[in-house]
């Protein structure tokens, strides 16, 4: 029997503020892709379509009792890590890069649902193991070699991006349960090694040459660093009020490369201003703060776990995205949730918005 107190729990401010987000990105992707010559329906109405699949996929996810994904946990995970595995063997290539696989009537990226099932994972893992003065090296070792196997088989399609997103969630959530400084110190001190090993034979000669560039974008102004460079020229042409709707230079005379994807909120920078990215940090750090929330608020270590997992992932796209597109970080190919173009992005961030909706729903139960 359905229970009324679900329907009056509902969190519509969280909805509301994701749609618009979502509006926003869709008038900006409109203003993107205006100079193109798009052949077909135009890039603007199938983001449109996108948040429409989305809602309906959100709406579905927070009807459901979340605790159904603390029974299927190991099974979602193996599943993932299973597609992961036949994409390297009959994956589709694309770009120098094998990161789909062909599932009858559709092509999937496994890289993108391991996001939500490394947090689900975690979260049932840590919402069972009891942590008292910290997790010490012992603790983290099985945790540890959950998010190992995903996170290289990510890098080897190669997708460093993807890769450090899925660590960065990961590791937030582990800080989140509590790590002996001792045992962090320990992990540092490791990971140098580890890192030179990756810079030596994992990294491809395109992702050094994406961090060189980010060091010094003018080693080479018209290859690898001309997406630095421009989308910097973008963002500080746009001062303080912008240059107006549909009147930012760098986009609509195409010198800003992936306008209306990786790069979206350049167009958006130079086109509203400093005051219009205010705005839109404003609306992410609310985003962030109500997500966090949502978890203090919960009752159940799982829910707590699931939230934080969440609220990690939207966090680090924001900050990783944003800082990219400034240069302060290397381009490394992660959109802007809500804002950025493409389906696979909307339809992953969306299900980590049902799965904290159906968390605040749900905090009155337990």
């Amino acid at each position: 029997m359905f229970d009324r107190r679900l329907f009056t729990n509902f969190d519509w401010t969280l909805l509301a503020l994701v749609l618009v987000i979502c509006s926003i990105g869709v008038v900006n992707i409109y203003s993107a892709a205006s100079s193109y010559r798009e052949i077909g329906t135009p890039f603007f109405i199938k983001q449109l379509y996108w948040i429409t699949a989305g809602i309906v996929l959100c709406l579905t996810v927070c009807s459901l009792d979340y605790h159904m994904l603390e029974d299927f946990a190991y099974w979602l995970y193996g599943g993932i890590l299973f597609l992961l595995l036949a994409v390297l063997v009959v994956g589709k290539t694309s770009m120098g890069a094998t990161r789909w696989i062909h599932l009858g009537f559709f092509t999937m990226q496994p890289s993108e649902p391991m996001k939500i099932v490394i947090i689900v994972t975690f979260a049932r893992f840590f919402s069972r193991y009891p942590v008292f003065q910290g997790l010490t090296l012992k603790d983290l070792a099985y945790p540890l070699m959950l998010l190992g196997a995903p996170a290289l088989l990510i890098m080897k399609q190669p997708d460093l991006g993807t890769a450090i997103l899925v660590v960065l969630i990961a590791g937030t959530m582990l800080l989140y349960v509590g790590v002996r400084w001792t045992s962090l110190a320990t992990l540092f001190a490791a990971a140098i090694p580890l890192v030179y090993g990756g810079w030596r034979f994992v990294l491809h000669d395109y992702q050094k040459d994406r961090i060189y560039n980010f060091l010094n974008p003018d080693l080479d102004p018209q290859g690898s660093g001309y997406h630095i460079i421009q989308s910097k020229i973008a963002v500080g042409s746009g001062a303080t009020f912008g240059k107006g709707f549909l009147h930012g230079t760098q986009s609509q005379l195409r010198f800003l490369p992936e306008q209306h994807t990786d790069f979206a909120f350049s167009v958006f920078a130079e086109e509203w201003g400093f005051i219009g990215c205010l705005v839109m940090v404003v609306l992410y750090l609310f985003l962030i703060l109500w997500g966090l929330g949502i978890a203090s608020r919960c009752n159940d270590r799982f829910g707590s776990l699931l939230a934080v997992g969440v609220s990690a992932m939207l966090f680090w796209h924001i900050v990783i995205n944003m800082g990219m597109v400034i240069g302060l970080f290397p381009v490394v190919g992660v959109p802007l949730p809500f804002f950025s173009y493409g389906g696979t992005s909307m339809v992953t961030s969306m299900v980590g918005v049902g799965i904290l909706m159906n968390i605040s729903m749900r905090r009155f139960m337990f």
